[in-house]
């Protein structure tokens, strides 16, 4: 064989070797990373939407799901999309305000008045507007809005109105907006990362803390915790966050596919949520909490003067602030 003819042979060899290597090479693989637990539909939901992209996109994109703070806290996440460290994330709207306050608007205590409330906000305009707006600010997209549940206070003794929690040491999330209810209701703010709260409990460094019934449930809180007060406070939501780094890069197609799955993946994460918390008082009473349904209306009184208090960590307009309200 002439050194041409081998020449010509290795250069075809290079070449199908490309095109069989093409498909493998050509996939992205993406992290998606949150906080919560493996068995709550947040999680489960996402794995699903992980394989649903996946398959309609004909193995392109391969997302892993990191579950459980395993790529660190909330707002490390949420920094993490700047960075690139991280692709897609589940956060809170407190911890996306962070960067641009309008949008915790529906983090402040009773700033919604229902689940029906929370349904018309996420269907809106001014949700429409206030995600264009964090958009243009962090070049971050996002897709989808979940419910995450009202927000309920557990504790070591009974508590009725909002006097009893004066002096009171409660865990918060490390999120400005949540001060709001602390400040309501007189209560010593202590801000302890998701994933420490059992031990801070447990160890009694703090009195109590704040979290929707499938979190007090999942995070097994009924163990440190004897009381569980159903405040109802914030009616609380999570967005799924898509990096710039990543959004850029898509086609529209590829956009479309992305969103419409997120979509899905949170309207049935919020309906699972939903249906939960219809049940979940009476298995923590089963599991020896004691259930308090205390006078929420004065908890209201004493947080409505809040709303709008830029001081207390308000970051929206009167304009902005009265459209939600009138959302029905």
């Amino acid at each position: 064989m002439s050194i041409w003819t081998r020449c010509l042979t290795l250069s075809s060899a290079i070449i199908l070797a490309a095109v069989v290597a093409s498909p493998a090479s050509a996939q992205t693989k993406l992290r998606w990373a949150h906080v919560y637990e493996t068995t709550e539909p947040y999680h489960t939901e996402a794995l699903w939407a992980a394989s649903e992209i996946r398959k309609r996109s004909n193995g392109k994109f391969d997302i892993e799901v990191f579950p459980a703070s395993r790529l660190g806290n909330e707002n490390q996440l949420n920094e993490g999309l700047g960075l690139g460290t991280v692709d897609i994330v589940y956060v809170g709207v407190n911890f996306a305000a962070a960067t641009f306050k309008p949008l915790g608007i529906t983090g402040a205590p009773f700033m919604l008045r229902d689940f029906e409330h929370w349904k018309a906000y996420r269907d809106s305009k001014l949700f429409a507007d206030l995600t264009r707006d964090y958009e243009e600010k962090t070049r971050h997209k996002i897709l989808a809005l979940t419910y995450y549940g009202q927000r309920h206070v557990t504790a070591n003794k009974p508590i009725a109105r909002p006097g009893d929690m004066k002096g009171m040491k409660l865990r918060v999330p490390p999120a400005p907006l949540v001060l709001m209810f602390t400040k309501s209701v007189g209560a010593d703010a202590t801000p302890i990362a998701f994933s420490d709260v059992y031990n801070a409990l447990q160890q009694r460094l703090v009195d109590g803390q704040e979290n929707p019934l499938p979190t007090i449930m999942a995070k097994k809180f009924y163990e440190v915790q004897s009381h569980i007060i159903l405040t109802g406070h914030i009616t609380e939501s999570m967005v799924t966050v898509v990096g710039n780094h990543v959004w850029n890069k898509l086609t529209p197609d590829e956009r479309k596919l992305f969103v419409d799955t997120m979509k899905e993946a949170a309207a049935k994460a919020t309906e699972a949520i939903e249906a939960s918390e219809r049940v979940l008082a009476g298995e923590l009473r089963k599991l020896g909490m004691t259930v308090v349904e205390p006078d929420r209306e004065a908890f209201r009184k004493a947080a409505i003067p809040l709303h709008n208090d830029v001081s207390a960590g308000a970051g929206w307009s009167r304009a902005q602030y009265d459209e939600l309200q009138a959302l029905k």
